[in-house]
């Protein structure tokens, strides 16, 4: 079960990532903190890449390395622009739709298909994602999706719950194809090359901003990268969608933080409508 261990750990370091990020934006914008999350998360993982070595590569590595670099550049902007605008509390835990829609992807890019305790899990995320916005019911019964359709953080971070649902899977590509360092260190560095031009185009004097925060921009990029190699690691020990089940865990501790760090309100029917989706994700990874 070290897998599991891993995963929680994943779990934790991934919520203690989006405080940081969150703090980050009082002084920031989305471009230096999403180019600086690429750019430490290397610069903390070159020691570990000294130490471990260069793997042998091949072309499904590479593959890999530019559509998962592509896809992950956009959704690092998303994702930080999703908990600027909105709550923690209220973006985070539609990261839990990962793995329902890797219900789909999974099967396209890995061959990993779905059972019946899959099937069991969606309707409870489902049911989770329902109840984060149970306070909009009586308008009418599909108000609470209207709501998290409707409102810009929800909205953003559902189209990075689904794009996070392909590059998972391309997450493992690269990892059997090279090491989980490795492939982190690639990812990270393809991202950040990525990015630079939008940060640059976006952001006047980036530069200076970033020198003003650097320990904290720093500290998030420690968190990533620890927490996303815990990550790698479980993806050579069991199935994809198990992993990303356990992950996302972490959107309770991300409602929690929420409420305690940045005392956002709601919090009884937003931990509740977490915890049920949080319960999907554990059935789905049975």
């Amino acid at each position: 079960m070290s897998w599991l261990i891993l995963g929680i750990f994943t779990a934790f370091f991934e919520a203690v990532k989006d405080v940081f990020g969150k703090q980050n934006l009082k002084k920031s914008d989305e471009y230096v903190v999403a180019w600086s999350l690429s750019f430490f998360s290397v610069i903390f993982l070159i020691p570990w890449v000294i130490y471990t070595g260069i793997p042998q590569l091949n072309s499904q590595f590479a593959i890999a390395l530019l559509i998962g670099g592509s896809i992950n550049a956009v959704t690092a902007i998303l994702y930080i622009k999703a908990i600027k605008v909105s709550d923690l509390s209220l973006t985070v835990p539609l990261v839990a739709l990962t793995p329902l829609f890797m219900l789909l992807t999974s099967p396209l890019i890995v061959g990993e298909y779905p059972k019946l305790f899959d099937y069991i899990g969606i309707l409870l995320i489902v049911t989770g994602s329902y109840l984060l916005n149970i306070k909009e019911k009586s308008q009418a019964y599909l108000a609470p999706f209207k709501a998290l359709v409707n409102e810009p953080g929800p909205k953003l971070m559902l189209i990075v719950a689904f794009l996070w649902s392909i590059t998972s899977n391309f997450d493992k590509i690269g990892v059997k194809n090279s090491s989980p360092i490795f492939w982190l260190f690639s990812l990270f560095s393809t991202m950040s090359v990525l990015l630079l031009p939008v940060l640059l185009h976006k952001t006047p004097n980036p530069s200076r901003k970033i020198l003003k925060q650097l320990p904290m921009l720093a500290a998030m990029g420690f968190f990533n990268a620890v927490g996303v190699l815990c990550q790698m690691q479980a993806l050579t020990l069991t199935l994809v969608v198990q992993v990303i089940a356990i992950k996302r865990t972490s959107v309770l501790m991300g409602v929690l933080f929420g409420h305690f760090i940045f005392k956002e309100k709601d919090i009884q029917q937003r931990l509740l409508g977490a915890g049920i989706m949080v319960l999907g994700v554990f059935v789905i990874s049975l």
